[in-house]
């Protein structure tokens, strides 16, 4: 008993000495302050603007695509009909409109001054028969129905040259200005009308709005499509942001733009170079999923650190640890360009 006693001893004066380190205040890095929580990404749901079966998906779940890049196709032959009607209506227009504004041809102008002249000739004609015929009817050579229907032929013929004599000025004068007016608007509505049908079948295809990976296939070859189904989900993989929680007491020591570390169990001992991004201007309750005992009691605001995701690791949900630097400035000049 008595050898036992010098070790009960110090193993009492060893377990009080850990007690006491354990509840002693821990010596802090005040530069820096630790959050924890995932990965979040942006998201965008991808629709056609327009109401067709699906003809052609060209991408895969988990293929990279970028900006611009087509999708996905719905059937085009009825829009492409639309299309080549409009066209034809815009050419037809526009060859009446350039007959208007060059005028009469020199050819037409010839042709009814010619018109003109034959008209005069018969006039006369007609003319000098109902003259003659009115001479011989004191001689009882012409019957009165006789000259009538010569005076008659006579104020014909004359009607005629004043019909060709209009239509000879009609020519030298050229077409109305209200009739060049009408052509040109009926030119700009074929032209909208062309534009609209090229629009519709423009809408038949899907394009990327952004450089991302495509998550989801939702719509397949065969399937109705429209504007409010949509047919592929596109992630937004870079840059990419962790979602923490800031608490109340440390909200004054942080402000966006300071520089921040991003670490994940993923990739042990890699830092990726982030920034404070946004620190929601609203407190809430400590989230349930907050990894830390220390905030679960507390009042926090949601906070953003983005990073750059160039290589893709840092993947939707994985749990992250941040170390934001309090030392860096706010709106910091040298923050990481995530387009290199």
């Amino acid at each position: 008993m008595k050898k036992l006693l010098p070790l009960i001893l110090i193993l009492l004066i060893g377990s009080g000495l850990f007690a006491w380190y354990q509840y002693q205040p821990q010596a802090s890095d005040s530069s820096k302050l630790t959050l924890y929580g995932n990965i979040d990404i942006r998201e965008a749901q991808l629709t056609f603007n327009a109401s067709e079966h699906v003809d052609r998906i060209l991408v895969e779940e988990g293929e990279h695509v970028t900006k611009g890049q087509l999708l996905a196709v719905l059937h085009q032959e009825l829009l492409k009909s639309q299309v080549a009607q409009a066209q034809a209506q815009v050419e037809a227009k526009q060859q009446l409109l350039a007959k208007l504004q060059a005028g009469s041809r020199v050819e037409e102008i010839d042709k009814a001054g010619a018109e003109l002249e034959a008209a005069q000739a018969r006039a006369k004609a007609a003319h000098d028969t109902w003259q003659r015929l009115q001479s011989l009817i004191s001689k009882k050579l012409a019957s009165r129905e006789e000259v009538e229907t010569a005076r008659s032929n006579a104020n014909a013929a004359q009607a005629q040259v004043a019909a060709a004599r209009a239509a000879l000025k009609l020519l030298q004068v050229g077409p109305r200005k209200e009739d060049i007016a009408a052509a040109e608007a009926e030119l700009k509505a074929a032209e909208a009308s062309l534009q609209l049908a090229k629009q519709n079948l423009a809408h038949t295809e899907l394009h990327a709005p952004a450089d991302g990976i495509i998550r989801t296939r939702i719509l397949e070859p065969g399937d109705m499509a429209s504007p409010l189904k949509p047919a592929l989900t596109l992630a937004f993989a870079n840059p990419v942001w962790v979602r923490a929680w800031l608490p109340e007491t440390r909200l004054g020591q942080v402000k966006p733009g300071m520089k921040a570390g991003i670490t994940s169990d993923s990739y042990p001992g890699k830092t990726y170079p982030g920034w404070v991004g946004y620190i929601s201007p609203t407190a809430e309750f400590t989230p349930k999923n907050v990894e830390t005992p220390e905030l679960r009691t507390r009042l926090v605001y949601q906070i953003r650190i983005f990073a750059c995701n160039l290589q893709e690791e840092l993947r939707l949900g994985m749990p992250a640890t941040v170390n934001i630097d309090l030392t860096s400035p706010a709106g910091a000049s040298d923050l990481p360009d995530c387009s290199k």
